[in-house]
Formats: structure tokens, sequence, C-alpha cells
């Protein structure tokens, strides 16, 4: 029987969880992974003097794209339907409300200084955009422990359901394929690609890498597993067996074994202390010195003026429709959103935007007694399950040590594995019976749930984009204006689900009004910028 994409995918995401699959969309195609380089935004000095844009959405790249025109002189105006900075960018702690487009409401009640991030949770190292700007704006950075080899690996399948740990799967499946590697080169299969002095010297590295006896054998390593640690006087190191080849093959651990290695989630990984809202935050700051953001403030429609040479935005506030003109637009909402109001988009943009599909990720989080670390000696990481409908438990980095933290014990896409059938009171006691399979008698310890299904957030109705309307055609019409509307977000990136896009979106379109309004002034529009 021939495999669809969509079944394969389904199945990666059943092995190996959320990581997996999204990783192998990126390796298909699907979600482009290929990032850009962010050149300096190249305008004089002052050149936005008399100029006025319209940002509209608060999120990443709205606050990028307003904070970068505010420094080349423009009267910006940023309009944000929240009451808050950040968009995606959420962090929930003592305090906040989550609610769904249906009016259902989640009152967070965790203890002071316990926080999850509903949206982005780490800043990879090779993120320079986004990380720079934390340094620019004096956003305080610690270590996101994005894998620990003390997590688990657990599948439903194989070991009886028990889980396995991280370490172990790891080291026996690299001592094995070592020793296959050996017995190769010894019994001449690899003569025609070897050297002799290649083959010694490839047998060194494996007895090292494997980690090999001089038999040329895998039997087990430290590295792997420890039955018996050392101690005083006479208590000796004891190694655990090693589990062999055809049954880690069964449990097909590999996703879970290996997703730290993709380019953008290697170590080291960074987060803001006290949750990823510092971010927006320290951009609201910054912009509010300017009166710059106007919250509360849903865009309703907005459409051209002047033969391309302005637009008119209408939003609400305080019950009451509310215009602003100005001579240019950054549209930095989520496609979704844009496509349910009136505008006069020319007919490129409107299919690439009505045709737009999104991910439908949510995650689901509990206020616990720190187990994972009392008895696991698990800090920070992720530990990946099979299967669904949750597969990923997502060890918090932060206040290591402290009695108790949040547990992140679901980050998948909704429509998975028929999770978006269940009610909320069958999502958590779900997430609770899952949990039990890797760390037992543990969901006990679970308490106030906290779940942020993206789908159903007003203002987003999706998590990131999967697909234009018109496909790589819908992708590079949003990246050029239309007339004086132009567009930012990570969906006009290659960096897609990435905070580094959005910034990399916000700089880019801060840029391009600046090109234009250039080659208006060469025109004679503006009045020449003072030196």
């Amino acid at each position: 029987m021939s495999m669809t994409r969509r079944n394969f995918l389904m199945r990666v995401g059943q092995a190996g969880g959320y990581s997996a699959t999204f990783a192998t969309m990126q390796a298909l195609g699907i979600m482009p992974m290929k990032a850009q380089v962010v050149k300096p935004i190249e305008a004089q000095a002052g050149v936005g003097k008399g100029v006025s844009v319209v940002v509209a959405g608060g999120g990443v790249a709205g606050l990028v794209t307003a904070y970068e025109l505010r420094k080349l002189g423009y009267k910006v105006t940023l309009l944000e339907a929240r009451s808050r900075p950040g968009g995606r960018n959420w962090s929930a702690r003592n305090g906040t409300t989550v609610e769904f487009i249906d009016g259902t409401k989640q009152q967070c009640t965790w203890e002071p200084g316990h926080y999850q991030n509903l949206g982005p949770g780490r800043l990879p190292s090779v993120h320079t955009t986004i990380l720079g700007y934390c340094r620019e704006l004096n956003v305080p950075l610690e270590v996101e422990i994005n894998t620990s080899r003390s997590s688990l690996l657990q599948n439903d399948a194989v070991y009886g359901g028990k889980p396995v740990v991280q370490r172990k799967a790891l080291n026996d499946a690299r001592g094995h394929v070592s020793e296959l590697l050996a017995k190769s080169i010894k019994g001449g299969a690899l003569d025609t690609d070897l050297t002799k002095e290649d083959k010694d010297r490839m047998l060194s590295f494996l007895r090292t890498y494997g980690p090999l006896g001089f038999d040329g054998k895998y039997h087990g390593s430290d590295r792997a597993g420890i039955k018996q640690y050392p101690g005083a006087g006479s208590q000796t190191m004891q190694i655990e067996e090693p589990l062999d080849m055809h049954s880690l093959l069964d449990a097909n651990f590999w996703s879970g074994i290996l997703y730290e290695e993709a380019w953008d989630w290697q170590a080291t990984m960074m987060q803001p202390v006290g949750g990823m809202d510092r971010i927006p935050y320290a951009f609201a700051r910054e912009l509010d010195k300017t009166k710059t953001i106007i919250y509360n403030a849903p865009v309703t429609s907005f459409k051209r003026t002047g033969a391309n040479k302005g637009v008119e935005v209408t939003y609400m506030q305080n019950g009451k429709e509310q215009v602003i003109k100005a001579d240019y637009m950054v549209n930095a909402m989520p496609l979704p959103i844009i496509k349910k109001m009136k505008n006069d988009l020319s007919a490129p943009y409107k299919a690439a935007i009505d045709g737009a599909t999104y991910a439908n990720s949510y995650k689901l989080a509990w206020e616990s007694n720190r187990f994972w670390e009392k008895e696991y000696n698990i800090y920070g990481g992720l530990t990946f399950r099979a299967p669904g409908p949750t597969t990923v438990i997502w060890y918090p980095s932060a206040n290591l040590m402290a009695d108790k933290g949040i547990l992140c014990t679901g980050y998948e896409d909704e429509l998975n594995w028929g999770w978006e059938k269940l009610t909320l009171e069958e999502k958590f006691a779900t997430a609770k019976k899952q949990l039990e399979k890797v760390h037992p008698g543990h969901s006990q310890e679970l308490t106030k749930p906290i779940i942020c299904m993206w789908r159903h957030i007003p203002y987003n109705e999706g998590s990131w984009i999967r697909s234009y309307g018109g496909g790589d055609a819908g992708y590079n019409t949003l990246i050029q204006p239309d007339g004086p509307i132009f567009f930012a977000g990570d969906h006009t990136t290659h960096v897609v689900g990435w905070q580094e896009g959005a910034s990399q979106s916000g700089r880019r379109a801060a840029e391009m009004v600046s090109e234009r309004v250039k080659s208006a002034r060469m025109a004679g529009h503006y009045a020449p910028v003072e030196a």
C-alpha cells in the first residue's frame, strides 16, 4: 500500500512527537529552515521625518518594525488588539486569563514566580537577530536546557511500556552500530573504500566512539547507565547490561534521541529570566516613551487612499470606531485575521492570504512538586513518548532545585489523535494518564492545569503558517508591498515559527519602507530630510 506524505508525517508524529514532525516537515521542504542573513538597516538618519506609518499587530514582528521605524524618525502608530504586547510571545503566570474564541476562560492561579511560555519557549544561539535585541534592550537571559541525557523515552509497544533513560538508548545504540561497523571493516566489506591505514584508524576511532572492547564488541558502558555508583569504601561502579539492538530498532526512539542535532536546536539555547514575554515588554517600554502603541485597538478594515499614496485604517476602541490615516501601513497581523477583515488588497495578495493554512499547536502545563528533579534526576530537557495524543513532556529550566515548578505535558498539534474532540476536562485527564506511563504515581501531583490552543485564541487563530494560497507564488507575493501596504511576520521569512523570523521580517519591513520613502523624496513627494 502506498503511503501519502500526510500519513508519513502522522507516523513520524506518532513515533517521535511534535518536534519530530516539525523537523521532518522542514527536511521535506514543507516548512523551510533556510535562515536569511540580516543586514543592518541602511537608511539615512532621520529619513522618516514627516512620514507616517501605521503598524498593525503588536507581536514581535510589529514591535521590531515600529522600534526600527521610530529610530529613523518616522511618526509611528502601532495598533494592538490586546491589552498586552507580544502576540504569540505570551507567558502565563498568576493572574493570566486564557480565553478562547467561544468565551471559555481559564484563570491562572499558580504561585508567584511560576510561569509557562505559551508560545515560543527557547532562543537558539544561532538566532542572532532576536538575541541582538535582547542585548540592546537589556533583557537578561539564562540557559534553556533543551536536552538532558537523564530525560526519558517511552513507547507503549516495547519494554512493556516502561521508559528508557535517554543516555542508555543513545549510547547502547551507538555501541551496537560501532560493533557492526567494526565487524564490517574486519570482514573486508569496506576494503574498496578504506586503505589499510584508514581501517586501522577507523577501528581505533570505534573503540573510543562505541566504546568497544579490545575484542571489538560492545559490552555496555558507564555512558549508558550505572546500576551502582562508585562510592566510599568498597563500593565500586557497576554498569548496566546494554539493551539489544533489535529492541532498540523496535522502540524507534531515534527522533527523541536526535532532535537536538537540528541546526537551530543545538546547545546553547537561551530564555529570558522570568519568562519569554520579557522581550515584547522590553520593546513596549521603549515604544511607550513616544506613546507609539495603542492597546485594545483591533483593526477592522484597511484600504489604500489617494492613488496608492496613503492608507486608511479603521479600528475599534472603547466600543467606538476610529480611523487613522498614514503614508504607509505595515501589516504584521496573522493571516487568518487579515483574511476576515475588509480590505482592498490586490487579487494576488488576497489569494495568498485567503488560501493560507496554519498549524494548530497547543501547550498544556501544570503546577507540581518537582518530582522529576527529586526522583529522576531530570533538570530541564524533554521526554518523548509514543503514541499520542500527548508525546512530549517539557521540564522547566528556570528555578532549578525549587520545591515546585511548572511542567508542560503536551506540545502537539491539536488536530492529531482526535485531541480536538475532547472536552477540557477530558484533555487534562488524558494528559495525566499519559504522564503515568512515564512517571508512575506522580500524575496526582499535577494541579492547576492551563492549556493554550492557538487555533482558539482571539487575534491569532493558529500557531504558525503551514502553506500559502498559491504555494511559493503566494509567499513571493507577500514579501513584496501592495502599494503602500507592507507585510511583516515570520510568515514572510524562511524562519517560520521562530522569533528570529519575526524580528528579521520587522527589520526588513522598516528597510523597505525607507527605500520607498527615499524613492518618493527623489521624485519630490516629500520635503528633503534635514541634515
